[in-house]
């Protein structure tokens, strides 16, 4: 971003990392305006959607760095930019994930267009990564704290206008900035959702919007172990909520059969059925150029993973992926994020896992890292 003085719309949620970066970039002598984006309607009040809460903080941290405020509503864009796509994944038996729709669909998209009316040169919000030069995206300095996983399918025009003022800082820098400068979110604990799931129980969210379908459980080898209580509840790799005990340890989801509308489960985190060579992916974005094919790179299926390489080609309109080393739980619907070194290059959404090579032993349990791909979304930027 240029050091000359521009007018900067900020997103601010609330929270304390965007509330940095707004302080920031006023200190760099920006005309800073705070834009508070509100993306749910329902259950405000009820305590499940912190929507009003976060605005009063929002509202406080402008109080205290002496910027404007706007709030600005953006629930119908969500609902049918996001929220429609996301009950056709559950529908389907897949686990999307909507926080790579926001931030393609909102907050890169509908949040930029508003502030460019608004007659801002760039947008910035408190995301953890860093651009340049030009319009390419490159992991933030705190790896932890990288988001540049659920940023990897905003287009590059849209990047050309951002910038990310926490890319080169550290959670704990961020924090201690915010105490120094005395802003009232310095403490305020990091989201762990998307507004319209929030705290409350994941199955009861979806049943208001998904009709459950219980069905059978049976092992890999097929036999039958129980009921589930509808395939959207389940994820692959997922231990938790199924219900299923005896000895030789914890069972995990391995696949789901929608058509018989069957859960497939395996006993033992390093059972093969867990493990995959590879994996088929659809609707590939990349940021900038798209790179000549097959390439060799790197590729996250899930936040906060180590990248693993793997050699990406072409196939049918979408790609095909081969890790170097099997990976654990690939879940259809979520995304493959891929890297050159510290640059994110793009990423797809995950269709089906390939089965890795015979003979090829799973790596230790826990060598891929990362957490599993869960029913609920993962953590946001705030």
């Amino acid at each position: 971003m240029s050091q000359q003085p521009s007018h900067v719309v900020v997103g601010l949620s609330g929270g304390v990392d965007s509330a940095v970066a707004a302080l920031l970039l006023k200190a760099q002598g920006h005309r800073v305006t705070a834009v508070f984006m509100k993306n749910w309607e329902e259950d405000d009040g009820d305590g499940h959607c912190a929507a009003a809460a976060d605005l009063r903080d929002a509202e406080a941290v402008c109080r205290r760095l002496d910027i404007p405020l706007r709030a600005v509503n953006f629930s119908a864009e969500y609902w049918e930019r996001v929220f429609q796509q996301f009950l056709a994944e559950y529908r389907a038996g897949r686990t999307p994930n909507p926080d790579v729709a926001c931030n393609r669909e909102i907050k890169f998209r509908a949040f930029l267009e508003y502030a460019l009316d608004l007659g801002a040169e760039t947008i910035a919000t408190g995301h953890y990564a860093r651009l340049g030069p030009g319009p390419v995206l490159r992991t933030a300095r705190d790896a932890d704290k990288d988001q540049t996983y659920f940023l990897s399918a905003v287009p590059a025009p849209a990047l050309a206008r951002t910038v990310f003022p926490l890319g080169g800082m550290t959670k704990a820098e961020v924090r201690a900035r915010a105490r120094a400068a005395g802003l009232p979110v310095h403490a305020k604990r990091d989201s762990t959702g998307i507004c319209f799931i929030g705290e409350r129980r994941f199955r009861d969210f979806l049943a208001r919007y998904l009709a459950p379908r219980p069905g059978p459980v049976v092992s890999v080898e097929g036999r039958p172990l129980g009921r589930h209580e509808g395939l959207m509840y389940y994820t692959i790799g997922q231990r938790q909520g199924l219900g299923i005990g005896g000895a030789g340890g914890a069972w995990y989801v391995a696949g789901k059969d929608t058509a018989g509308n069957t859960l497939i489960v395996a006993q033992g985190r390093d059972h093969p059925a867990l493990w995959s060579g590879g994996l088929t992916a659809s609707a590939p974005h990349w940021i900038g150029p798209p790179p000549a094919l097959p390439l060799a790179c790197t590729a996250r299926i899930r936040h906060r993973q180590a990248p693993a390489p793997c050699r990406v080609a072409a196939r049918d309109g979408g790609l095909e992926v081969a890790f170097e080393t099997p990976q654990w739980a690939v879940a259809p619907g979520q995304v493959v994020a891929f890297y050159d070194g510290e640059r994110c290059l793009g990423g797809a959404v995950i269709e089906a896992a390939v089965t890795r090579a015979p003979g090829g032993a799973p790596p230790a349990a826990g060598s891929t890292g990362g957490a599993p791909a869960g029913p609920g979304p993962a953590p946001g930027s705030r």
